[in-house]
């Protein structure tokens, strides 16, 4: 199996693993913090277990591998779930994981700026047209109470985008140890906001599947798939979710998202996977 090839599969199995997370996250009843503070602890003590068990006796060689790139990539991807998991429970799941898709834009731009590399005219023509659907988006929220949620949701394109071309930047070294001090800085960060005790009814059930199993599992491939892709192509595969998640939302708890949310949806989602088909045939 070629490298493109290993990269499109480990992406897509992320992808399809994380779906739920936004039904999830719905389902969760306790408070923000406290659900944020858990799914840290919980996914960095799932990613320690499933990484002693694969490397065994270099378990603290592979742990020690990334250096310091490793903790500027895991601190970003801390400090990332904090404003995720702050976003998604301040707008519709549909806003959030739409214009999260857009992170293929951002990290073309910083491929461009950090690996020098060229942005083609269908990159160009893709990020004017994703810029038009946020812009239709976030134009029908001005106002509401969901403006700040959209706005921590593009915060979150930026940052992944950025991370995974760290991640390119570094591609010789396994990055996904890193997750593990992500985990903790996202913990930590919840724990300086507030204090996080409060468990109600089922959650505990629905935040360790979440984050002791499904998250340490989706973020492992995802980060394995972004060694073998360019990061643009890694952040396109955010499309999947974004179609997914939202209708996983709808039909389980009635979450509508919103004539504007559709419009604007349908733009991103024709501008990227038209960048996409076209970078595809190029490949070909």
């Amino acid at each position: 199996m070629s490298d493109h090839a290993k990269g499109l599969l480990f992406t897509t199995l992320a992808m399809l693993v994380i779906t739920p997370d936004a039904l999830l996250i719905r389902l969760v009843e306790t408070d923000v913090w406290t659900l944020t503070f858990w799914r840290g602890v919980l996914s960095a003590t799932g990613l320690l277990i499933g990484i002693a068990l694969f490397y065994r006796r270099r378990f603290f060689a592979v742990m020690l591998a990334p250096g310091i790139p490793g903790l500027w990539i895991g601190g970003l991807f801390g400090v990332t779930t904090v404003i995720f998991v702050w976003g998604i429970t301040h707008t519709s799941a549909a806003n959030t994981l739409l214009i999260i898709s857009t992170g293929s834009m951002f990290a073309a731009g910083f491929s461009w700026l950090i690996l020098k590399e060229v942005l083609a005219r269908r990159t160009v023509l893709a990020i004017a047209g994703t810029l038009v659907g946020l812009l239709i988006i976030v134009g029908g929220d001005l106002g509401g109470g969901s403006l700040e949620g959209d706005l921590a949701a593009l915060a979150v394109a930026a940052f992944s985008g950025l991370n995974f071309t760290l991640i390119r930047r570094y591609a010789v070294t396994d990055m996904v140890p890193t997750l593990t001090f992500g985990g903790i800085v996202t913990a930590v960060i919840a724990l300086l906001v507030s204090a996080p005790v409060a468990l109600h009814g089922t959650d505990p059930i629905n935040i360790t599947g979440m984050s002791l199993v499904m998250l340490p599992l989706a973020f492992a491939l995802q980060f394995i798939g972004a060694r073998y892709l360019p990061a643009p192509e890694v952040s396109l595969f955010f499309l999947l979710e974004a179609v997914l998640a939202p209708l996983l939302v709808w039909a389980v708890i009635n979450e509508h998202p919103g004539t504007q949310t559709f419009y604007g949806g349908a733009v991103i989602i024709t501008a990227l996977a038209l960048h996409a088909v076209w970078g595809l045939r190029r490949v070909r």
